[in-house]
């Protein structure tokens, strides 16, 4: 039997379930691979916009279901509302066992106190011209698909795979222009209330850097995806590290068995109806 690694935080964001984009059999081995106190889901988890009844693999529900299995053995888990599950913002402040809906949240941490959200809230494009946003999803996911036929014909070429979205940001002026303002933008609000961290998620992004300007610093953090990075933020003997899957040399840990053999009806009855298991009660 595997032994699971403790970590006191993780953080995901940006897993766009419900899309082809979506790794969610990567997503799944590690969250198997771990037992954290403290689950933080930094938006856009279920992709809402691009729902269809047509596509949702079980590998996506198993995700669903390995979240809400964390939660009623104490795992806290507090989901961050994105824009691409905005829909869940009418429900913002509930709690449900030790599962919570919030828009952003503040923890302190030895000490210092990080500041988590999601960061659509900084996107124009969004707030202005929702439908234009949306448009550009299904794009983006257009992008992804055709981004997956290509690296199943080079690996089986043996070559290595190939990142068309990570390629077109990173040569793209005003994608570069962005990113640096999101942080920046992020970054300077953090130091003026007085925050050690601020999380975000968003972008698709991984980084961890110290920010500063004249008023002060603080520590930009942003835990990517799980599209095109796979990573994650950990927080663990009061230092913070991203996490790669693709950098991961640990033995995978796979799909709990009964997860892994269990029927969709019954898998989707199982993420409908929670159970509450009481380990004192023999009968």
């Amino acid at each position: 039997m595997k032994l699971k690694r403790k970590v006191e935080i993780v953080v995901i964001s940006d897993v766009h379930l419900g899309t082809y984009g979506c790794h969610a059999k990567q997503l799944l081995t590690y969250l198997n691979s771990i037992e954290p106190k403290k689950l933080i889901l930094n938006g856009d988890i279920v992709d809402i916009w691009q729902f269809s009844k047509r596509y949702f693999p079980k590998s996506h529900l198993k995700v669903i279901k390995k979240i809400i299995d964390m939660a009623s053995e104490g795992v806290e888990v507090i989901y961050i509302t994105g824009n691409h599950d905005e829909m869940l913002r009418k429900f913002t402040d509930t709690c449900i066992g030790n599962i919570s809906i919030v828009n952003k949240k503040v923890l302190e941490l030895d000490g210092k106190k990080a500041w988590f959200f999601h960061g659509d809230v900084f996107d124009v494009s969004i707030q202005n011209a929702k439908w234009l946003a949306k448009l550009g999803g299904y794009g983006y996911d257009l992008l992804i698909l055709v981004n997956r036929f290509i690296n199943w014909c080079l690996e089986r070429m043996g070559k290595e795979r190939y990142s068309l979205s990570k390629r077109i940001k990173n040569s793209v002026k005003s994608a570069i222009k962005y990113i640096n303002d999101f942080e920046k933008v992020a970054s300077d609000l953090a130091i003026e209330n007085g925050y050690d961290y601020v999380v975000c998620g968003h972008i698709h992004q991984p980084k961890m850097t110290v920010m500063e300007n004249r008023h002060g610093k603080t520590i930009y953090m942003n835990s990517g995806d799980w599209v095109e990075n796979f990573t994650a933020l950990e927080y663990q003997f009061k230092r913070w590290k991203i996490y790669n899957y693709n950098s991961d040399k640990l033995s995978p840990f796979f799909a709990d068995e009964d997860i892994k053999e269990m029927d969709i009806n019954d898998l989707i009855a199982a993420i409908t109806i929670v159970e509450k298991k009481d380990k004192g009660d023999l009968q």
